[in-house]
């Protein structure tokens, strides 16, 4: 049996086969450029040829088909009949106030998720067209939704809440949700696995770095506090969002220069950060330019670093210094060796210290790496996210009856046995390169 996970996005299909019994993925791919004048696909399945193609996706429902239609296919494919297809489980950005945990898709679901759209309206109509194109493709398959805001679910309330009129709560669920809830949730149980410790008895600081970022303060392996809020705009320096503002920013600007609150909110989402300070958001486009002597990357790289430190510096007072590890993942955390060695700079005032030489090494996305001194109070850890599993490991649960909310569900990376076999191929051969990284594994091989 395989289960499908599907991420849709406003323009966009990821997806992944997973072979629940071999606990390997089978296949991986993505659909671009859904709804435009042509959409392409790129699909990778083991041990064959990538496929590259061009055709037309004026909907979701074309780029499900034909996502479907490449895991059967003789040449390219990895299963013979939709019957393999034991779940599905779709990404789901918001469940606002009514999903507090990963659910089985039903018509009310889906109804319910509609009512959700004006707290994401950029990513909800996607994520439902997404579920809707499945469930017509496949009607007879178990289809599960997973949350980002669920992992969040366990923040008290003065966390969660803003110090705004109080019926904006009650009346228009005006909250913190916080968002990349299942890399979060990876991530905190990956790392208690790497310190040798119970997940209740770990306390982290996960930094989910891509062009969307947030951080997380993880307290006895919950979620205690996190910089996204009702919306994934709030906190950190990404590469189109603005992350914190001065709230008064919006009416002055739009006072002065006569912009809408759509084009306020498209120039804050898609205008600022580092595309707003130097035209580039690409973290190797920023750092090759800051190396050419552009003041504005290098501003950008320096704002970005230091509202990390910011955020890392300041969630570190939530742990009542008892910090395990700050963790860096995400295509940035994982690669971006300059973004971490910003951030870090000054962390020794909270015991974590960064060993420059292993932060350099490590340059790879098929590990988990302890880059910190040896003598560091608190590890400094990179972990590569696996949202996929998680999302697929919620589905098979749901469709076995076996599910429960995190706090009382055990995933199957949760045990330091636990090897992504994908991952493992890969690593094997950056070992061969790279033989320095076998020194900075966190879990030696």
């Amino acid at each position: 049996m395989v289960i499908l996970t599907l991420n849709c996005g406003s323009s966009s299909a990821k997806y992944q086969v997973y072979d629940w019994a071999n606990k390997d993925i089978l296949a991986v791919g993505v659909v671009e450029r859904i709804g435009l004048e042509y959409s392409t696909i790129e699909h990778k399945a083991n041990g064959k040829e990538e496929y590259h193609a061009e055709f037309s996706s004026p909907t979701h429902k074309e780029a499900i088909e034909l996502i479907i239609r490449m895991l059967l296919d003789e040449e390219y494919g990895v299963i013979k009949d939709l019957k393999e297809i034991g779940a599905v489980g779709h990404r789901v950005l918001h469940g606002g106030e009514v999903f507090k945990q990963s659910a089985l898709v039903t018509d009310e679901v889906i109804e319910q998720l509609k009512k959700v759209i004006p707290l994401g309206p950029l990513h909800m109509p996607a994520n439902i067209m997404g579920i809707e194109a499945a469930r017509k493709a496949m009607p007879d398959v178990p289809q599960a939704i997973v949350l980002d805001t669920a992992w969040h679910q366990t923040m008290p309330d003065e966390a969660f809440m803003y110090a705004v009129p109080y019926e904006w709560y009650t009346k228009y669920n005006v909250r913190r949700y916080g968002f990349h809830g299942t890399s979060h949730l990876y991530c905190a149980k990956r790392a208690a696995v790497v310190l040798g410790k119970e997940n209740k008895d770990t306390n982290v600081i996960i930094c989910h770095i891509g062009n969307g970022a947030s951080v997380c303060a993880v307290k006895n392996g919950v979620c205690v506090d996190t910089s996204m809020g009702l919306t994934p705009l709030e906190g950190l320096v990404m590469g189109s969002r603005s992350g914190d503002i001065d709230p008064a920013i919006i009416p002055y600007m739009m006072e002065n220069t006569g912009m809408s609150a759509r084009e306020m909110d498209t120039a804050l989402n898609k205008k600022s950060g580092l595309i707003g300070l130097c035209g580039k958001s690409d973290r190797r486009d920023v750092l090759k330019a800051s190396q050419e002597g552009d003041h504005r990357a290098k501003l950008a790289i320096d704002m970005e670093c230091r509202r990390l430190k910011k955020y890392i510096g300041g969630y570190a007072t939530l742990l009542d210094g008892k910090l395990d590890a700050i963790v860096f993942t995400a295509g940035v955390g994982e690669m971006a060796r300059h973004v971490r060695l910003g951030a870090c700079k000054g962390l020794e005032a909270i015991g974590a210290k960064l060993d420059e030489h292993k932060n350099d090494v490590c340059f790879s996305r098929n590990g988990e790496f302890e880059i910190s001194t040896d003598d560091s109070v608190v590890k400094i850890l990179v972990i590569p996210t696996d949202e996929e599993l998680v999302m697929t490991e919620d589905a098979y649960a749901l469709m076995n009856g076996t599910y429960d909310v995190h706090t009382n569900f055990h995933y199957t990376f949760e045990e330091k046995t636990y090897v992504n076999k994908g991952r493992e191929r890969d690593l094997k051969k950056n070992l061969v390169k790279n033989p320095e990284l076998a020194s900075i594994l966190a879990i030696p091989r």
